[in-house]
């Protein structure tokens, strides 16, 4: 009886693994075919603007992401943040052609500051105050 609780927690944590796999392959593909409608958006547009290649970065982060996952079991924290510093230069720069005010954009960018300050904090501390993965 003692092992029950065990071999059960056991098939659960094996079912979890397989899940994340799968999920973790559903969305490279579903990278790959969103790399693959902006190809063709661009084909279509016969030009290739700043926020295609923004977009590009994204999901070359996102597919980064995935494959540290994949070798490692662990995502950096710093790659979230490094994408969701792109979606907002992004986003600057696709609404920098619209009507995006003053105040707008700083906030914007305010928030890009404060994501890369985030990014030197985990830096500074994975650096001088590394933990123990034990």
């Amino acid at each position: 009886m003692k092992n029950m609780p065990n071999d059960s927690s056991d098939l659960v944590i094996r079912a979890l693994h397989w899940v994340e796999w799968i999920v973790l392959i559903l969305l490279a593909g579903t990278t790959a075919v969103a790399i693959g409608q902006e190809v063709v958006v661009m084909v279509h547009q016969r030009g290739v603007m700043l926020h295609n290649i923004l977009l590009f970065f994204i999901y070359l982060e996102v597919l980064t992401m995935i494959g540290l996952y994949f070798q490692s079991g662990k995502v950096p924290l710093r790659y979230p943040l490094y994408i969701a510093m792109v979606a907002v230069a992004r986003q600057i720069t696709i609404d920098s052609m619209t009507d995006m005010n003053g105040w707008a954009m700083t906030g914007l960018a305010t928030v890009i500051l404060i994501l890369a300050l985030a990014v030197l904090v985990i830096r500074y501390g994975h650096i001088h105050m590394p933990y123990d993965d034990g």
